[in-house]
């Protein structure tokens, strides 16, 4: 686990017990459990999203909304996640991602909730989960999917908060970084595996990666390959190998209209 990895972590565990004290759990998981059915919150198929753009011969894109990261700094100011949602709706995208990391991302809950309400795409829950009580406030806040760090989680965690995330309707995007992670990822459920192109020991970032991983995946797994996508002949090169689903944000957060930039680069 790298440094940063592990400082975010630690952060994670007092956030989570500072938001316990706010919100007692029973709360936030009644909250949870009433969203499933709520016409406005329930989940809308993130997985099947994904499928559906595929199917009909395009990328499946997971567009992410993010204002900064522990490496780059600031990527985007002014920041507007309902703009932002709305301009990658209308050119293609097929999910969301929203960053919710307010330490080190400068993200927010209510950057999730504006975006969903801004469109009709499916949300991901961008976050570091350590803990069921996120995974409860994810769904309550009207997430239609999380993710799921193998590098952050021992076996025990990933099983169950995997079958919290499926009892709430809720897709789950596990995040591998090499074999070793790869390996116990593939004993999870989840047909939405993320292969993370950033080295999280010299954070070194090779589209390759995701390259060299894919003779060890099943042909049922759905393979989203995340960072280094930058040019068309980064997504022509992946898709030549099969690889269909991306998620991308850096790219087009530094861009005037963050939808116009995912156009160019996959339609």
């Amino acid at each position: 686990m790298s440094d940063i990895l592990h400082r975010i972590l630690e952060t994670k565990q007092r956030e989570v017990a500072l938001a316990k004290t706010q919100t007692p759990f029973t709360t936030v998981e009644n909250n949870a459990v009433n969203s499933i059915v709520d016409e406005q919150l329930k989940p809308r198929g993130f997985y099947q999203a994904i499928e559906n753009k595929i199917t009909q011969g395009y990328a499946g894109v997971i567009a992410e909304i993010k204002q900064a990261s522990p490496s780059k700094g600031i990527l985007r100011t002014p920041f507007h996640p309902k703009e932002i949602a709305v301009s990658y709706a209308k050119h293609g995208a097929a999910c969301l991602s929203v960053l919710t990391d307010v330490d080190y991302f400068k993200g927010s809950k209510e950057f999730l909730i504006e975006a969903r309400n801004a469109c009709t795409l499916p949300v991901i829950r961008k976050d570091f989960m350590i803990d069921p009580y996120q995974i409860f406030e994810a769904r309550a806040m009207g997430a239609d999917a999380i993710l799921l760090i193998v590098a952050a989680l021992s076996d025990p965690q990933l099983k169950e908060f995997e079958d919290i995330a499926i009892k709430l309707g809720m897709d789950v995007l596990v995040e591998v970084h090499d074999a070793e992670e790869l390996e116990r990822a593939l004993k999870l459920n989840s047909p939405l595996l993320g292969i993370n192109n950033r080295n999280l020991k010299t954070f070194e970032v090779s589209i390759q990666n995701t390259v060299q991983l894919l003779d060890q995946i099943p042909k049922h797994k759905r393979v989203v390959t995340e960072s280094g996508i930058l040019h068309q002949s980064d997504v022509d090169f992946l898709r030549q190998h099969q690889v269909h689903a991306f998620l991308v944000g850096e790219a087009f957060m530094r861009a005037p209209s963050p939808g116009k930039a995912l156009e160019q680069l996959f339609f």
